[in-house]
């Protein structure tokens, strides 16, 4: 991804996709800047001649965490880059199925100083408060260092978890839920609130109204928010399906085998 968006042929292509997605040209471009779309007269286009990735842009100076979670049969997989989280529960237990990439834990922190960055105020270079993120090309310059060397890498971590009988729900959201709420009492507020709304939305509705902070002046609660929430297992009155047939053991509202579910933080620096 960040190879692409260093090269205009790539930018296409992102473009194309937003068309595609949202039904309306320059979605991308309207929200960062892009060589198609040059507003300085001092950045040379060479749109329709660029071949491929490498050329003289550098790539988009704000980015996005990634956390994306696939369900195939038994077998969870989280891949996470960032520090947007996954958090499953499990007999109402909150476990975390990612690390949030913040700079500094000790391995960010390495690869940062290596890569000739700095850590000032818990930010890189006194900037961006995350150690991974997709995009963030000003922070990925060093020639002589891979991607995943640099002082931000878009490389994930990836887990892989065998789902089970005792598993509730599993959540995708990003820090502007888990600065207002840790992983447990996340999942406490969700168990008292699922079995009475009427839909899922209708938790998640509930989870942001919580987060909400009841002013613009700032701290807690003032961040955008994004989350997704998936059930395993419907809501059972055991005194009205007395006599039914067992439930299977994962039975998703929102997910099948094999479905993919992602939840992004977009970031400016």
């Amino acid at each position: 991804m960040d190879e692409m968006m260093r090269g205009q042929r790539g930018w296409r292509e992102l473009q194309a996709l937003g068309d595609k997605i949202n039904q309306f040209t320059g979605m991308i471009e309207g929200l960062i800047w892009s060589p198609k779309g040059s507003d300085s007269n001092d950045q040379h286009d060479d749109w329709a001649f660029e071949e491929g990735p490498h050329s003289d842009f550098s790539g988009p100076t704000c980015g996005s965490t990634a956390c994306v979670a696939i369900v195939r049969n038994s077998q969870l997989v989280v891949a996470n880059a960032g520090d947007s989280r996954c958090v499953i529960s499990r007999k109402g237990q909150a476990y975390n199925l990612s690390r949030d990439h913040k700079p500094e834990l000790e391995a960010e922190r390495e690869r940062i100083l290596k890569a000739g960055g700095y850590i000032q105020m818990g930010r890189v270079n006194g900037t961006i408060n995350l150690a991974r993120a997709i995009g963030d090309m000003e922070f990925k310059q060093n020639k002589f260092l891979s991607p995943d060397k640099q002082m931000l890498t878009a490389n994930p971590d990836i887990n892989t978890v065998e789902l089970c009988d005792d598993d509730d729900f599993l959540v995708l959201a990003c820090d502007g839920i888990w600065d207002c709420m840790s992983s447990q009492q996340l999942v406490d507020f969700i168990h008292e609130h699922i079995n009475t709304e009427s839909s899922l939305s209708a938790v998640c509705e509930r989870v942001l109204d919580r987060c909400l902070a009841p002013s613009t002046l700032g701290g807690e609660g003032c961040d955008n928010m994004t989350m997704i929430l998936v059930q395993f297992k419907k809501p059972i009155d055991h005194e009205k399906n007395a006599s039914a047939s067992e439930q299977p053991s994962i039975e998703g509202k929102n997910d099948s085998a094999g479905e993919q579910l992602a939840a992004g933080n977009t970031e400016q620096p």
